[in-house]
């Protein structure tokens, strides 16, 4: 087996840093754009285009720093766990602008914060196996402590994101880069909360699942 790559704090912050800065260039420019032609008298007929523009950059630019702001960041650091509650309303933010729809099938329970991120992070890659839309289903199950996730999606295209079971494993062949570093962070926070990880397509459907190293242990 692959030796694991252990980033420097310094290099892990970077590249979430990078990843954060690709996801919002594209709606964060639009807004400029946007903002330009308004401010443009000659273009007084592009406004009600220009408005929409904005609206909806403003909308994907929210949806995207909140989610980053739970699943990569400290977010509430008053104490040391997640509400569910909170993962929702920010995972039905993400939605708005995915191509897929959430099925949310998560009971309002507090987590323990690098669980949450961890099955927050789960579901951006469970989000990005139905690029052409179709269904995420996100569940938890288990008692306090034992938590087990399971995230299943399925459209018409159903894939494993390109790269994604080397860089969970914490030993890509190819190394790790920015436009890995969101998969590769999963797999750090399933090994610090020791979640066995196991990710698939079965019947056509992709399945993700995160479960405590005892059980895995126990069912093998």
């Amino acid at each position: 087996m692959a030796d694991i790559i252990e980033l420097k704090a310094t290099d892990l912050a970077a590249m979430l840093c990078s990843r954060v800065c690709h996801d919002l260039i594209n709606p964060v420019g639009a807004i400029g754009n946007g903002l330009e032609v308004l401010a443009d008298p000659g273009q007084a007929e592009m406004a009600p285009f220009a408005r929409d523009l904005i609206a909806n950059a403003a909308k994907q630019s929210r949806a995207k720093l909140e989610f980053a702001r739970l699943a990569y960041g400290a977010s509430s650091t008053a104490g040391t766990d997640f509400d569910t509650r909170e993962c929702e309303r920010v995972a039905k933010l993400l939605f708005e602008i995915e191509k897929a729809e959430l099925d949310w099938q998560v009971p309002a329970i507090l987590m323990p914060k690098h669980k949450a991120k961890l099955f927050m992070n789960m579901l951006l890659i469970a989000a990005g196996s139905v690029p052409r839309g179709g269904y995420v289903k996100a569940e938890i199950s288990g008692p306090a402590g034992q938590e087990a996730f399971r995230l299943t999606a399925k459209g018409p295209k159903t894939l494993i994101p390109a790269g994604s079971e080397g860089l969970l494993s914490g030993a890509p062949e190819e190394g790790v880069d920015a436009r890995g570093i969101q998969p590769f962070y999963t797999g750090i926070l399933a090994r610090m909360t020791e979640m066995e990880l196991k990710i698939g397509i079965e019947n056509e459907e992709f399945v993700f699942t995160a479960t405590p190293k005892a059980a895995a242990a126990e069912a093998a």
